[in-house]
């Protein structure tokens, strides 16, 4: 799993900070999540599903609300239509920069927020809550005493979760004013009901709201003897899991190649966008896959390595091999032998022993360093042999590539 830390601007230009989980092949399909009330994109239960989905194939973006975790803005400025703001600021850049969120997950708040902006992301196949309530004014719940403070005074500092956060009144009309059991029946579209029947938060009962208002297909499932916040890995994996397989009906069938498969046994390497990101490529030769992709610093992923980094690869691999295979046939005690290589442009004139005297030319330099007990004259060979690679040979020869649309008949 690889995760890269993003910025993304909401609908004020606050930037937001957020998280993309993404898994070494190309993502059966991308997953948003929405922390619960107070909490960060970097929360156990934020954190432990996220890790579960990219084990299952979900690429996954996790992201702060305004004013929460690295995320810029001031929290006694939001509101719960904010959040769905967010939320959809969120899916908007995800749409744009990697694909649409197939799959939105929402915990506890989050939850409600992800059910309210549902029919701003029309592209989502699939919506799943965690421990959500039925209506977001449940949240006032937390403020106890405060509640009355905050409808007279204006404002009043809360404590949640061992931290001060300053509610106002305008949070109390907002949250008071959502016609969420409308906006659930109007969803119609996949929805999976996950809540534990020890809840102490957030109980039972906003479940069955939440899966009376919606219409088929819906599905409930019991996190059994979970607490509210998921904090223990086994609760949130397991929900992860039961998401995952669920949502696996609802999204379209990934086209990796598999084994046996016409794009493995044709003899070709295939090269194909892989659909996310700027620049990353997926690969296949014969059975194995792999990511190609740019460095970030000129804009890419850095999911894999770049094209210059593979030529590199190519030869040093072949280097390596060419040697092996040499030293085996004469039965020399070579124990090992390693290969780093560097690529690099270079002005012509400064390359003595080149032909080419203008311009600009490139230059590989390799590195072998070979281990075992070997005498100078031994060494002295490995190297001349390791110039005789396949490889070698074919960068310094003259090379043909013609290019034809399609795939050859």
């Amino acid at each position: 799993m690889s995760t890269t830390p993003i910025t993304f601007p909401n609908a004020h230009g606050t930037l937001l900070a957020g998280r993309l989980d993404q898994p070494e092949d190309t993502p059966r399909g991308w997953a948003l999540f929405a922390h619960c009330f107070t909490c960060s994109k970097d929360s156990r239960a934020a954190v432990f599903i996220a890790r579960a989905l990219v084990e299952a194939g979900f690429g996954v973006l996790r992201f702060d609300f305004t004013g929460l975790g690295e995320s810029g803005g001031d929290f006694a400025d939001t509101h719960f239509s904010s959040n769905v703001d967010d939320l959809v600021a969120a899916a908007d850049w995800l749409r744009a920069r990697h694909g649409a969120p197939a799959l939105v997950i929402g915990h506890s708040l989050g939850g409600a927020a992800i059910l309210a902006a549902g029919a701003r992301i029309p592209d989502a196949q699939a919506f799943a809550t965690i421990g959500a309530p039925f209506e977001p004014e449940h949240v006032t719940h937390n403020f106890g005493a405060q509640v009355r403070q905050i409808e007279t005074e204006g404002r009043a500092t809360v404590q949640l979760g061992g931290r001060d956060f300053t509610i106002d009144r305008a949070f109390l009309e907002d949250v008071r004013g959502q016609r969420q059991a409308e906006r659930i029946r109007a969803l119609r579209r996949p929805l999976m009901v996950l809540h534990s029947p020890i809840d102490k938060t957030v109980d039972i009962s906003n479940a069955g709201g939440i899966f009376q208002a919606a219409m088929h297909p819906k599905s409930f499932v019991s996190l059994d003897d979970a607490d509210h916040l998921l904090s223990r890995k086994e609760d949130a994996r397991y929900a992860a899991s039961v998401i995952a397989a669920w949502a696996a009906r609802y999204l379209p069938a990934t086209a990796q190649p598999q084994p046996g498969s016409a794009a493995a046994t044709d003899g070709l390497v295939h090269v194909a966008e892989r659909g996310t990101g700027a620049y990353t490529v997926a690969i296949t030769a014969g059975a194995h896959h792999w990511l190609g992709d740019e460095p970030a610093s000129v804009g890419g992923d850095d999911l894999g390595p770049s094209p210059y980094q593979m030529l590199s690869a190519a030869l040093g691999a072949c280097t390596a091999m060419t040697v092996r295979m040499y030293a085996n046939r004469k039965q020399w005690p070579l124990a090992r032998v390693s290969v780093a290589l560097s690529h690099a442009k270079i002005h012509a004139r400064d390359c003595a022993e080149c032909e080419t005297r203008a311009g600009q030319i490139d230059r590989i330099e390799r590195f072998i360093t070979f281990e075992g007990d070997l005498d100078a004259a031994q060494r002295q060979r490995l190297l001349e042999i390791a110039d005789m690679c396949p490889v070698h040979r074919t960068l310094h020869s003259e090379v043909q590539v013609t290019t034809r649309e399609g795939l050859p008949q």
